[in-house]
């Protein structure tokens, strides 16, 4: 009898193991949204001494631009803070007195870097990831004319402001 209530429960067990043996299955998606962005940063634009009469005087700088891959990008520069919004000729001041400059989008210093109205250019790229700067050179000049000959010796200083649109 031994042997024959063994038998019985093993059928038993395997019963039940086929029975919980039954599964279903369901998906869900996974989600995320990469959103554009962009900053940037600026070093000075020191322009060497100016000697009145002794010629003009030519500097550059960069600006750093990171943004999301594939991201474009659109750079303008305001007139200044001392110039207000005239990109023709752009002054730094030291008191009230000035000194005439101006910003370019290339080395030939042929189109004054700006905000795009009048004959003012921008300067465009992509971005290449915001762990891989993009560099944008702005080119400066102060010019070595009538009105910079009369200017007062001092320290003059203007604030350039960078906007970046994407």
């Amino acid at each position: 009898m031994h042997k024959i209530l063994t038998a019985t429960l093993a059928s038993g067990v395997m019963a039940a193991g086929i029975a919980q043996a039954a599964t279903t299955t369901t998906t869900f998606a996974v989600t995320a949204t990469v959103q554009s962005i962009c900053s940037a940063t600026a070093a000075t634009l020191a322009f060497p001494n100016y000697t009145p009469g002794g010629g003009a005087q030519i500097g550059n700088t960069s600006i750093s631009i990171k943004c999301t891959k594939n991201t474009p990008f659109t750079v303008s520069l305001n007139a200044g803070s001392t110039t207000g919004d005239a990109f023709t000729q752009r002054l730094m001041a030291s008191g009230a007195n000035t000194l005439q400059y101006n910003l370019y989008t290339t080395a030939a210093l042929a189109t004054v870097f700006g905000d795009g109205t009048g004959s003012t250019g921008q300067v465009l790229g992509t971005g290449l990831g915001v762990a891989t700067a993009n560099t944008v050179q702005v080119f400066g000049q102060v010019p070595d004319n009538a009105t910079n000959q009369a200017a007062v010796p001092g320290a003059y200083t203007d604030t350039i402001t960078v906007t970046v649109t994407y």
